[in-house]
């Protein structure tokens, strides 16, 4: 059965252009329907309507808010349940309201919307009119919805709330899992630290008693410290020559060129010998993502860089490898942060850094911190990638139950949704 003939009405949203007559209301927004049709409306922004609007746009539970415009096709088509906590309130003209008929249960069309069965037929009707940009409410219409007896379509949303409840709450133990993971590698370098007898690091100003730890200025471990490139760059890129290292080009400690490459002539590079980086030199970002931090490897020995701080250390008092891991841990990042200035454009100046103190053993205890550091990093990656697995794969079963469910693939009487997988899906 085609979609229309299932509903009491539908209407687009309102734009709240701010009417002379209007008054304010909480209007909900497509970016508050996640990818799993969760509707997060705990804190809708307010915004001016007509009392026209406000009147033909009034949400009431049950009804359905799908995203009809947007940037991704991924999120074409989402669809909200309105419950309790947002009926009442309006909503944007980026969504459609769907509001059913008596004869079909709104919980069951609000499955039928997120499952993959549903994203099939959203694709194909938005592509072959639209462009992957917008879905009307004449094409939502034309939707092929199952149209099980009335019964039938409540005990189905029934067996898929309790499924899903209980596949959801799994998704969120294993999130909990991935922050205490993260939290874990942001205090490997701390651990590590301390395993040497250093000083505490969950401290803003970290002391030590400890005669073979001292913590040293930086303008006493590093032989540079000094700012890339800061001139205009209008005629400065090349397509091909010299890399040219921006601060989008620092990422999770990396250097990652291909993100956007761009160079620089041979003959500009020579003449600023100063910005010409060396092997295991520090790079800081100092607008932007401050307190971000890469290391040169081998492949960028040469290259130059633009508004980064190049710290080069004194490899007789501090690895370049050791002073990365500091201020990549939870320590090191909020000590960056406390040095930035400037109010309406924050960033980081030599000036402050090279005064900064860091926790500083002799060079033996610093290989040991870093490789314990590393090995703590390593594990806690293959932990992580598992993790990561296991929501997908748990993302991938839900979708498969719901298809299946909203099908007529699953018995929901004598199934228990354990055991569904990707085979079910339509």
């Amino acid at each position: 059965m085609k979609l229309k003939y299932c509903l009491a009405d539908t209407d687009s949203g309102a734009w709240g252009d701010d009417p002379e007559d209007g008054r304010g209301v909480p209007v909900l927004r497509s970016t508050e329907i996640d990818l799993d049709g969760n509707l997060n409306s705990k804190d809708p922004a307010n915004r001016s309507l007509t009392e026209r609007d406000i009147s033909r746009t009034r949400l009431a539970r049950g009804d359905l808010l799908v995203v009809r415009s947007s940037g991704s096709d991924a999120h074409l088509g989402k669809t909200g349940y309105v419950g309790d906590e947002s009926a009442g309130a309006s909503f944007s003209n980026f969504l459609q309201r769907l509001r059913f008929a008596p004869t079909h249960n709104s919980r069951f069309a609000w499955y039928f919307m997120n499952s993959t069965y549903a994203k099939q037929q959203i694709r194909k009707l938005s592509s072959s009119t639209t462009g992957l940009q917008n879905l009307s409410a004449a094409l939502i219409g034309e939707l092929e919805i199952p149209s099980p007896p009335l019964e039938e379509q409540r005990r189905i949303a029934d067996f898929l709330d309790a499924e899903t409840a209980r596949m959801d709450g799994l998704n969120r133990a294993t999130e909990r899992q991935q922050k205490l993971v993260a939290e874990r590698q942001s205090v490997a370098f701390h651990d590590s630290v301390q395993g040497e007898g250093g000083p505490d690091l969950n401290v803003i100003e970290p002391e030590t008693a400890n005669p073979d730890w001292r913590m040293l200025s930086l303008n006493h471990a590093l032989n540079q410290l000094t700012n890339g490139y800061v001139g205009p760059t209008r005629g400065l890129f090349a397509d091909d020559g010299v890399r040219y290292l921006q601060s989008l080009h620092i990422k999770n400690g990396r250097i990652d060129f291909a993100r956007k490459p761009y160079f620089v002539k041979q003959e500009w590079a020579e003449e600023r010998p100063r910005i010409r980086l060396g092997f295991e030199d520090l790079l800081i970002v100092q607008t932007g993502a401050i307190g971000e931090v890469g290391l040169v490897d081998d492949e960028y020995v040469g290259a130059s860089c633009h508004a980064l701080l190049i710290a080069r250390t004194n490899r007789s008092i501090l690895s370049p490898r050791y002073l990365w891991h500091a201020f990549r841990s939870h320590w090191g990042r909020s000590a960056l942060l406390r040095e930035q200035t400037g109010a309406l454009h924050p960033h980081l100046e030599a000036g402050n850094v090279r005064f900064m103190k860091v926790p500083v053993p002799a060079l033996d205890a610093q290989r040991r911190v870093v490789a314990r550091t590393e090995e703590i990093a390593k594990d806690t990656v293959t932990v992580e990638r598992a993790l990561s697995r296991r929501l997908r794969l748990q993302s991938e079963r839900r979708q498969a139950l719901i298809t299946a469910a909203v099908t007529g693939q699953l018995d929901v009487s004598t199934a228990s949704g354990r055991n569904v997988t990707d085979g079910a899906t339509a």
